[in-house]
């Protein structure tokens, strides 16, 4: 194993779920199982192929699996794993620190989040 150095501890955090997709995703799963379909629905958008990306990642990482169901047409299923729930507080203060961002800059947070289940 390649050992690595980091200069502070959120190096690690954000080489695990940083850039522009996999937060969000990630917001997304805590709410549920979520098909590959209905993420992509969600994130509109995101291309097919950045997405299969990102979740690649994220399994690959530990943080989601992948549910295959033995069934045709083929169903399969992605859901955070253990590992993946213990990044709910982080992904919540983000959430927090996002809507009240918003509403400093924008005022009415309604007239510029979409509407989801996350912005009720």
């Amino acid at each position: 194993m390649i050992k690595k150095k980091y200069n502070v501890p959120v190096e690690a955090t954000l080489e695990v779920i940083g850039g522009k997709w996999k937060c969000i995703i990630l917001c997304h799963l805590t709410h549920g199982k979520k098909r590959t379909s209905e993420l992509k629905r969600l994130l509109p958008e995101i291309t097919q192929k950045m997405l299969t990306q990102q979740l690649r990642e994220l399994e690959d990482a530990s943080i989601i699996e992948r549910i295959v169901y033995n069934q045709v047409p083929p169903k399969v299923e992605y859901q955070l794993t253990d590992y993946g729930q213990s990044l709910k507080s982080i992904l919540d203060a983000l959430s927090a620190w996002g809507e009240n961002h918003i509403v400093r800059v924008f005022g009415d947070k309604h007239d510029v989040l979409e509407e989801n289940i996350f912005n009720k």
